[in-house]
């Protein structure tokens, strides 16, 4: 125990986040990373910006990038928040929209990061159970004193999407407290893209959280937004500026922005993806796994004859790196990140020989 630290620092129990490891050869299917470069006019963008005025702050309003994100999803650029990731989003709408003196609302297989959030700013939070599938309920949210619900749509880890019409009937039930959805996998749940950021117009509770990190392949970037009403995003401005002005820098702002609008880049690299999770869900069915329904860039899935960490370990061992959480319920599933269709088959070839098939 450092007796420089403050007592909230001893209490924290921090993110871990999914390794990184520095092997050669690696299949490398544990970070949800998307397996197609980013948009050629985004690394075009960020080579030009790269010169004399990296001398100077930029836009800490980062208006062109507001602008691109309005334009994408048809809203206005005062709807709109940008953060150095969607992490830092989140983590101030929990200092900045969720902190009431009531508990928040999520459930008890989610992001991990959740607790954390709560954890450093001392807010008290309650974990509900999903239903048997791994299913959202939204009656188990409806009727309960909280500070705010917030849960990720897809799931993670488990992929599960809950429809608009139930994110709707959440909305509408809690009035009284912020709704707020993170949409970090949203992009690959289908054509339209099931969104809940049509629901914005409609309810002033409601913010939704995205990140170009997946769908737009820019997790090495740090680049996310907010959609909320004026009245919300003003809040999280109003955060902001009181932590860091200039959150997002000269290249992020470029590269995110052109992202933004090459629509046929983002269309192209999220359908490749869809339709290779549904190959790969297919191919691990035929050895036998038990895999949820995925509207994310991963498939959940267990083999009820093989114990989770030791496929894992094995796989491995072959220097193909998937997911294993030890955590109750799920400790016997692997969570494994949709690569390339060669990744794929080089996972399903191992699984093969593994499993003796």
């Amino acid at each position: 125990m450092n007796p420089y630290w403050s007592p909230t620092v001893h209490t924290l129990i921090p993110y871990v986040p999914g390794e990184q490891p520095k092997l050669p050869n690696l299949v490398k299917l544990n970070t949800n990373e998307n397996p197609y470069g980013p948009s050629p006019k985004a690394l075009q963008a960020m080579a030009a910006e790269v010169g004399d005025n990296l001398r100077l702050y930029p836009d800490p309003d980062s208006s062109a990038l507001k602008q691109a994100i309005a334009r994408h999803h048809g809203v206005a650029a005062e709807q709109v928040f940008v953060g150095n990731g969607s992490d830092e989003v989140l983590a101030h709408v929990f200092l900045g929209l969720l902190k009431h003196g009531r508990p928040v609302l999520f459930p008890d297989i989610t992001y991990s990061f959740y607790p954390v959030y709560c954890g450093l700013y001392e807010i008290d939070y309650r974990a509900v159970p999903l239903a048997a599938d791994f299913t959202i309920r939204v009656d188990d949210y409806l009727g309960r004193e909280n500070g705010g619900i917030i849960f990720p749509n897809p799931n993670a880890p488990t992929g599960c999407l809950l429809p608009l019409t139930e994110i709707e009937r959440l909305a509408a039930g809690n009035r009284g407290s912020m709704v707020v959805i993170d949409e970090a996998y949203i992009d690959f749940g289908g054509t339209p893209i099931p969104s809940a950021v049509a629901l914005v117009e409609r309810h002033p509770n409601l913010l939704v959280v995205q990140t170009l990190s997946k769908s737009r392949s820019l997790a090495g970037l740090r680049v996310g937004f907010a959609i909320g009403q004026r009245a919300l995003i003003e809040g999280l401005e109003r955060v902001k500026n009181s932590f860091n002005s200039y959150p997002l820098d000269r290249l992020a702002c470029v590269g995110a922005t052109a992202a933004m609008d090459d629509v046929e880049h983002f269309e192209r690299t999220r359908r490749a993806v869809m339709t290779s999770r549904e190959s790969l869900a297919q191919d691990l069915g035929g050895l036998g796994f038990v895999v949820l329904p995925s509207a994310a860039n991963f498939l959940f899935a267990r083999h009820p004859d093989r114990d989770a960490a030791q496929l894992a370990q094995t796989l491995r061992e072959r220097g193909i790196i998937v997911r294993h959480f030890r955590q109750p319920r799920i400790d016997q599933y692997l969570r494994i990140t949709v690569g390339t269709d060669a990744q794929c088959a080089a996972l399903t070839t191992a699984l093969r020989e593994i499993l003796g098939k």
